[in-house]
């Protein structure tokens, strides 16, 4: 009865972790301390990018935007040609401010500069206050819950193959397994449950804020462009040119020396 050890250890890492998520998830589900009324019942699509997509998300739509009004060009081959010079708001001018004297950029070095600009960090902040979005230190403890399972439920495979190779007087093969099998569920039910309850957003907006998003959703989403590109990303976008410039930017452009 020796893999009775590796059973107990198997059990404990697993136990461990979940308790670790569940606790993690239990603290994102509550408003947060202090948190303000939203000012409206809707929101933005500045808001509503950030909230379904992060940062990046907010850097495409901007940059979308901007493409869609003519002021900045996106080409197929991945590089960013600026029209206008004159941004209206935060972020079209954290875009503008991104491009070297030539007015020309590749999009994922573009949208890596708008992500991280200070535009975004207020944005976050701002939905943040208003109990729409996660905190950074709930997001980190989301996913440090869910590394934690997955290592979890590494370490059952490996406690149960040890388990096989020690020696099993009086049981078999199958009862070892059946044993494993228990705690090897338990962590991938974990796994399925966090991965459902965080689809489509909860990796950003807190439960309020995926109210908001769904309701946006529901009465804009399917009309408006922009609104699509907000809630669910790039694949929103119809032309496959456009996609590409967005979505696969790092791929088919050649970094070349400013000015030539």
């Amino acid at each position: 009865m020796f893999w009775v050890l590796f059973l107990l250890v198997a059990w404990a890492g697993v136990l461990t972790s979940c308790t670790l998520l569940i606790r993690a998830a239990a603290h994102a589900a509550e408003p947060p301390a202090g948190a303000a009324a939203h000012h409206h019942d809707v929101l933005n699509l500045y808001e509503a990018a950030y909230l379904a997509g992060g940062p990046a998300r907010v850097a495409d739509l901007t940059l979308l935007s901007m493409h869609r009004q003519r002021r900045l060009l996106l080409a197929h081959t991945g590089w960013a040609t600026v029209v206008d010079p004159v941004g209206r708001d935060a972020h079209e001018r954290s875009v503008l401010g991104a491009f070297g004297p030539d007015g020309q950029s590749p999009v994922p070095e573009l949208r890596s500069t708008v992500a991280a600009d200070e535009a975004v960090r207020a944005l976050a902040e701002r939905l943040g206050e208003a109990g729409l979005a996660l905190p950074a230190d709930t997001l980190l403890g989301v996913g440090n819950g869910v590394r934690a399972v997955r290592a979890a439920t590494l370490l059952v495979l490996a406690m149960a193959a040890a388990a096989l190779a020690a020696p099993a007087e009086g049981s078999t093969t199958t009862i070892v397994l059946a044993w494993f099998a228990l705690p090897l569920m338990l962590s991938a039910g974990c796994l399925a449950i966090a991965r459902f309850e965080a689809h489509p957003y909860s990796r950003w907006a807190s439960p309020a804020g995926q109210r908001l998003l769904h309701t946006l959703e529901r009465e804009r989403g399917a009309g408006e462009p922009l609104t699509a590109v907000a809630v669910r990303g790039v694949r929103a976008v119809p032309d496959p040119g456009l996609r590409a410039a967005l979505g696969c930017g790092n791929r088919g452009w050649i970094p070349r020396q400013r000015g030539h």
